[in-house]
């Protein structure tokens, strides 16, 4: 018996199979779950090519969290393929380089305010929209890079994924009632495409593994993507607006 048997879910940001969530899809898989993939534009034929690596072959809808008429219509186009949603992956965000990489006090509100819609705001906008689908409750995870420091090279990524933290504990709020749980995964840097985006991520990557208790493997994804799976699971009952830690212990230490 799996750990997810009969759970039906949207993950969102499959773009490599290097990514978190393409282990979360392939774990959830494995562990019974019916996955529905999302992706749009130019990055749809990337997400199809990489669903197709999966041990099932995953539909993949469309989704721009940005259009309004992708987000009214993701609960019919999500009902093409199953009749209701128990989990929801949100592994969305985008900052134009020119608000990272050490351009903090530089940047420009309309880059800054993309890196907003994109990494922060859509985290509501996807929950909503998928809700339609939620009549039984179930849940939301997020990805987030621990926003309670100001990292090198991070800059406005940063401050949208402080947002993101905060728009957590609201979603949790407000979706509890429907039985809907909001928490999100805390991940130590790995080398996805989205951190090679970054300029000067290795500032950040560094010195990781030292710092770790646990120590820290930069080049997997599993261990945050298993935490996903199980936030996902009927093992949190009563866990909402949390952020897990993945990154072996970093959190915890001083310098």
């Amino acid at each position: 018996m799996g750990l997810l048997d009969g759970k039906k879910l949207l993950i969102t940001g499959v773009l490599t199979d290097s990514s978190i969530a393409f282990h979360a899809a392939r774990l959830a898989q494995e562990e019974g779950a019916e996955v529905v993939l999302s992706s749009f534009g130019r990055q749809m034929k990337l997400t199809q090519a990489f669903a197709k690596r999966l041990p099932a072959e995953a539909p993949v809808v469309q989704l721009d969290v940005t259009d309004q008429a992708d987000l009214d219509g993701l609960a019919d186009a999500v009902r093409e393929h199953t009749d209701r949603l128990d989990g929801v992956v949100h592994s969305i965000g985008f900052a134009p380089q020119s608000v990272m990489g050490g351009n903090f006090l530089s940047g420009t509100w309309e880059d800054v305010a993309t890196a907003l819609q994109v990494s922060t705001f859509s985290y509501k906008s996807l929950a909503v929209a998928a809700k339609p689908l939620m009549t039984d409750g179930g849940a939301v995870v997020g990805l987030t890079f621990d926003a309670q420091f100001a990292w090198p090279v991070y800059d406005w990524m940063g401050v949208a994924k402080a947002g993101l933290e905060s728009a957590n504990r609201y979603l949790a709020r407000d979706l509890g009632p429907d039985g809907i749980r909001a928490n999100l995964v805390s991940a130590g840097p790995i080398r996805t495409t989205a951190a090679k985006s970054i300029p000067g991520f290795e500032q950040m990557e560094d010195g990781w593994p030292k710092r770790a208790p646990l120590g820290w493997d930069q080049t997997t994804a599993e261990p945050a993507a298993r935490a996903v799976v199980a936030l996902l699971s009927d093992w949190f009952p009563a866990t909402t607006g949390e952020i897990v830690h993945v990154d072996g212990g970093v959190h915890a230490m001083g310098q």
